[in-house]
């Protein structure tokens, strides 16, 4: 079972940048090497979104609003997916979580909470 942790939220202005960290445990480099890797976000009162996503194969994919201010990539040998955030707004504050199939089942970290003041 893939275990995930984020790290890296915190309170930051507008206009500001984070860098949140996902560490996937209890599977093996090549294993998670072959996984899509996600960052989610669930903003209070909301429904959880997807804000990007990153293939074995490293291609990327944005929701269109973060389109130009955020990056998604990966470390393979460290076992570890970030989520660059430049240009933060209020808009973004939320709690990010990452997140991977686990053999048909959703497995999600406990989530790192984001938020930006104006």
């Amino acid at each position: 079972q893939v275990q995930l942790g984020e790290s890296g939220g915190g309170l930051v202005q507008a206009g500001g940048s984070l860098r949140l960290s996902c560490a996937a445990s209890g599977t093996s480099t090549i294993s998670f090497s072959i996984k899509t890797m996600d960052w989610y976000r669930q903003a209070s009162g909301k429904q959880r979104e997807l804000v990007a996503s990153i293939t074995s194969g490293r291609t990327t994919r944005y929701a269109d609003f973060v389109k130009g201010r955020f990056t998604i990539s990966r470390d393979n040998a460290q076992k570890m997916v970030y989520l660059q955030m430049n240009s933060l707004g209020p808009e973004d504050t939320a709690v990010y979580y990452c997140h991977t199939d686990c053999r048909g089942r959703d497995c999600w970290g406990q989530g790192t909470q984001v938020t930006v003041s104006s």
